[in-house]
């Protein structure tokens, strides 16, 4: 099933929280420990977990993928694993998410029409996967703080990205643009009403 594509200048380019689903892509052992330095790998790994954390309160359905060889590449983190309890996982053979017909349906299903990107690597699987999304006609937004690789210029990646429609956006962006959307309101009380008690301890930047 194919998400009906619209013009590019008729797309929202604005996160409506009910429209919206997650996807964490390949965020794995075997490419963490390729971040330089065990600050930057649990940096990535604390902003990736609120990053899920934080599309959790607001009810928006999550996929994670892994890549395979599962047992070569690795688990997600415990951390990450946890705030991902509720979400749908799956094995990938594929650069490009969308190329697996498991998640494809499972997409379809979720009947959303925007997709939220974070994982890596950037210059493979993300891109990969942003290009498959968009040509099923998602509106893919890619939050570029919550993405890495262990490649050192992913410039090349990024730009074809951006040409192909996907909107990059950092994480403290998408905090309070998912917030903003709450009733037309900012205010933490329209927030709690709709969804809870909103996280304390959930930080507004990555």
């Amino acid at each position: 099933m194919r998400v009906a594509r619209q013009r590019d200048d008729t797309m929202t380019k604005r996160i409506i929280a009910e429209s919206c689903a997650g996807a964490v892509i390949d965020v794995q052992d075997f490419f963490l420990t390729q971040l330089e330095g065990e600050e930057a790998r649990g940096r990535m790994e604390a902003n990736v977990v609120n990053f899920a954390r934080l599309l959790n309160y607001f009810r928006i359905p999550i996929i994670a993928t892994l890549e395979r060889p599962v047992r070569g590449k690795g688990p997600l983190p415990r951390a990450l694993e946890a705030q991902l309890a509720d979400a749908k996982l799956f094995e990938k053979d594929f650069f490009d998410l969308t190329k697996e017909k498991n998640i494809r349906d499972h997409l379809a299903r979720l009947k959303k029409k925007q997709m939220i990107v974070a994982g890596c690597e950037t210059d493979v699987c993300v891109v990969q996967s942003c290009l498959g999304l968009i040509d099923l006609g998602y509106e893919v937004f890619v939050v570029e703080n919550l993405i890495f690789s262990s490649a050192r210029n992913v410039e090349t990646a990024l730009a074809r990205m951006n040409s192909a429609g996907a909107v990059f956006l950092t994480y403290k962006t998408l905090y309070y643009e998912l917030i903003e959307t709450v009733d037309g309101s900012r205010h933490a009380d329209a927030t709690s009403a709709a969804f809870g008690e909103f996280p304390e301890d959930l930080p507004d930047h990555a």
